[in-house]
């Protein structure tokens, strides 16, 4: 069966999440400061997490000034990556398409990008993916992606195509060593993200059975079912066709959040998931929700969700907008998109920007801003090009560096941090937030699991603190358009025309 262009807008599925937005909005003039008699990091009593998917660092912010960006000399790169199918070295450019296809990215082909630091695998990968992708397949994605004349690996955006991106790292925080949890794919660090750790169980039910997985940690059903043939590296296959559920036994951060009543909600919006458990660069997208456990949605396979009755706190993304309406956002709170905003390729850049732009106002509008924290990243490089060399912390990371922003009303006002972080500080900020600076550590967290290392101790790891001014009063918002003026131009297909540019809007 043909699969339908994904470059088709979403129009649809995109109404739920921004029915809570204007059609156009205007920065408005920042309203009387709400002082709170807390201290320092205790006065913030919300964090949102708004987990996107697969960019790179350079690919989003590699001409931001100021930041750790493409190495260049009077506006020209200069470095290249080898091409070896055009037998020649390709510099990054600037692509202003609205779809990109990236490259395969799970931990064989993060090891080949990097190539023992030399940063040069990506256009190799890029034509392996497309070639495994797309053979004897009629995915049209396949074709659209291997017309490219140049691979869109290499390719980035900047202020023009993705304005409000830039205006967050310009008015808040931009961090340009955000690195993934791990060197892998979406569900090892989306489980990294609500645990610290990816890892495979031997014995359901017993977390000290549990070893470190950064590549393939036991798949979701539907997942599995991709990989047929290949199940039994897994260890999930069983007779007559059934696929054991994963049973992540180790311990999670809930579990410490519901051990000191600090409440939380894991917000999924409803979709599908585009993420391959096979690595392929496309394949056939499976349905989503907050009640349908996979790749993004990891949290109902764990046994302390279960154990504690937390299930009903993963919930469907309107229910992010009616607390944020209300005031009445738990402690802690995680939001994945769906597959059409979720900027995995080959979804619109636009729509991801568009749909986080949404969540990021209606948490502005609502009363609880003056106390709330954003963390803003993508969880994988998403086979785009990145120059810097990631840190070796374990086995498992750090992942290829990824963007990340700090948006609150007491995040430092135009700041680049420089600090190595990966997805482990957010955990690390959380705990020192809200549970007394406890960490998932088996020696003291009161539920021992077989982990190798604490995360949030790692040496290197830096201080999501240093982000934030505590003494100034609380900035009032930055509301800003879901549609603004960009330079990004919809992908040239035969029956949809020639694109054209939307008007142009410069942003440094």
């Amino acid at each position: 069966m043909i699969k339908r262009l994904v470059v088709v807008a979403a129009a649809a599925s995109l109404g739920a999440a921004f029915r809570e937005e204007a059609p156009t909005l205007r920065t408005p003039a920042p309203g009387p400061a709400v002082r709170s008699q807390a201290d320092g990091i205790h006065k913030i009593k919300h964090v949102v997490i708004i987990m996107q998917e697969n960019r790179s660092f350079d690919s989003y912010f590699g001409t931001y000034p100021g930041a750790d960006g493409i190495p260049m000399k009077n506006g020209v790169p200069t470095v290249c990556v080898p091409d070896p199918r055009r037998h020649r070295c390709v510099k990054p450019f600037h692509n202003r398409q609205d779809v990109n296809f990236g490259g395969p990215h799970d931990m064989t082909d993060a090891l080949a990008d990097i190539d023992s630091g030399k940063m040069d695998g990506f256009i190799r990968q890029q034509r392996h993916g497309l070639a495994v992708a797309c053979k004897k397949s009629y995915d049209p994605n396949c074709s659209l992606a291997g017309a490219q004349r140049v691979p869109d690996v290499m390719g980035y955006h900047d202020g023009r195509d993705i304005p409000n991106y830039w205006a967050y790292a310009r008015n808040f925080v931009l961090q340009d060593h955000m690195y993934a949890a791990a060197i892998s794919w979406s569900l090892p660090v989306h489980l990294y993200l609500v645990s610290a750790w990816s890892a495979k169980c031997a014995r359901p039910g017993e977390p000290m059975s549990c070893k470190t997985a950064p590549q393939w940690p036991d798949l979701p059903p539907d997942a599995t079912a991709l990989v047929q043939g290949h199940a039994g590296d897994y260890g999930q296959q069983r007779p007559g066709g059934y696929v054991r559920p994963p049973d992540y036994a180790w311990t999670d951060l809930t579990y410490l959040l519901h051990k000191q009543h600090v409440s939380w909600a894991y917000y999924v919006a409803a979709g599908t998931q585009a993420d391959c458990a096979t690595n392929a660069m496309f394949c056939r997208p499976k349905p989503q929700q907050a009640g349908t456990p996979g790749i993004w949605n990891p949290l109902p396979y764990f046994a302390t969700v279960h154990h504690d009755d937390q299930l009903r706190n993963i919930q469907p993304l309107p229910a992010f907008y009616a607390a944020a309406r209300a005031g009445t956002l738990p402690a802690v709170c995680w939001v994945v998109p769906n597959g059409n905003t979720s900027e995995h390729p080959p979804a619109l850049v636009g729509a991801g920007q568009a749909y986080v732009t949404a969540l990021i106002n209606a948490l502005m509008r609502g009363p609880e801003w003056a106390s709330t924290a954003i963390f803003l990243s993508w969880d994988d490089w998403g086979g785009f090009y990145d120059h810097v060399v990631p840190p070796r912390v374990d086995q498992s990371g750090y992942g290829l560096r990824v963007p990340a922003l700090v948006i609150s009303p007491y995040a430092r006002k135009g700041y680049v941090d420089h600090q190595t972080l990966s997805f482990d500080a957010y955990l690390k900020f959380i705990e020192d937030a809200f549970l007394g600076g406890q960490r998932l550590d088996p020696k003291t967290d009161g539920r021992p699991d077989a982990r190798p290392d604490v995360r949030e101790a790692a040496p290197l790891l830096g201080d999501l603190q240093n982000d934030f001014d505590f003494s100034q009063p609380p900035r009032g918002p930055l509301l800003l358009s879901t549609s603004p003026p960009t330079d990004m131009l919809g992908l040239s297909v035969p029956h949809l025309g020639r694109p054209k540019a939307a008007p142009k809007q410069h942003q440094g």
